[in-house]
């Protein structure tokens, strides 16, 4: 069973879940919405060979701190830095699903120095302005989340089943700690609405392709197959092209039949891949 504690990050309090191991250091950060325990099974695969692992609440989620304001890239990078440090960790492997791939590029970007290398499992490439016709009043409205205070704890459950019928109770749970569960059974997000929407805007305003071109850390690029065909191809597009840019320095694999959330869908063959690409040097010695 992992560990968990609060550690100190500058401004705020971040909470982990830590599984110990003499090997390299693995921090791990959860997408938009999400919470560090999405990250348990593949924490368990990279700790079960003696590797140092850390999955945190990213501010606003799950148990750390939810300041009213912060959200922006500048800020949840500065956090992670400060985590890092706290922690002694040595140039920690970073992975990010999703919006948290969005924030370990950007992390990278400005920390170059601070780390090994990059996992981004279905994210970090998520450029919301490049989507044709977009704008912030119609994005905004596409991707404002829906109201789920007052649902029955059990009825979330049993969307989960719905969306993903061949997963364990241990998966759905993973998903379910995204919310809080109140008193009288319901749930409530633990982002709030406006700290999710203030998320938006400042993935809204990122380019991200440009800050990974940016970049000369290895890369490992996780593609889901699933979502629209044309998503799905334009991410495999944009992977083909970092890898001839960088050969010897950028990796990808889509993942056949694999839900967005990659990292509780296969978690198996997401550690497996983290792992031989550690074994072969690919994120140095």
């Amino acid at each position: 069973m992992p560990a968990e504690r609060r550690v100190r990050a500058g401004e705020v309090e971040i909470a982990i879940r830590e599984w110990n191991g003499a090997g390299r250091d693995f921090v791990l950060v959860h997408g938009l919405a999400s919470n560090a325990r999405t990250w348990e099974l593949v924490a368990q695969g990279l700790s079960a060979v003696g590797h140092h692992v850390v999955a945190i609440d990213q501010r606003g989620h799950g148990q750390s701190d939810k300041p009213e304001s912060g959200y922006g890239f500048e800020e949840v990078t500065s956090d992670l830095a400060a985590l890092i440090e706290a922690m002694g960790l040595e140039m920690p492997i970073v992975a990010g699903q999703s919006w948290g791939g969005n924030v370990v590029v950007d992390f990278a970007s400005r920390y170059p120095e601070m780390l090994s290398g990059l996992v981004l499992v279905d994210g970090g490439l998520i450029d919301l302005s490049s989507r044709p016709g977009a704008t912030w009043e119609t994005m905004a409205i596409d991707l404002k989340p829906p109201n789920l205070l007052g649902i029955e704890r059990y009825e979330m459950v049993a969307r989960f089943r719905g969306f993903h019928p061949m997963w364990s109770d241990e998966q759905i749970e993973m998903q379910m700690g995204n919310y809080e569960t109140l008193e009288d059974g319901t749930i409530r997000p633990w982002l709030s609405l406006e700290n999710h929407m203030a998320i938006l805007w400042a993935m809204w305003n990122q380019r991200p392709t440009e800050l990974v071109e940016g970049l000369t850390s290895p890369l490992l690029i996780a593609i889901a197959d699933s979502g629209p065909v044309e998503r799905r191809l334009t991410r495999v597009e944009e992977a083909q092209r970092l890898e001839e840019m960088r050969p010897d320095g950028v990796r990808w694999r889509q993942f056949a039949g694999a839900a967005h959330d990659i990292h509780v869908d296969q978690p198996d063959e997401l550690a497996g891949w983290m792992l031989r690409a550690v074994e072969d040097g690919f994120f140095g010695r």
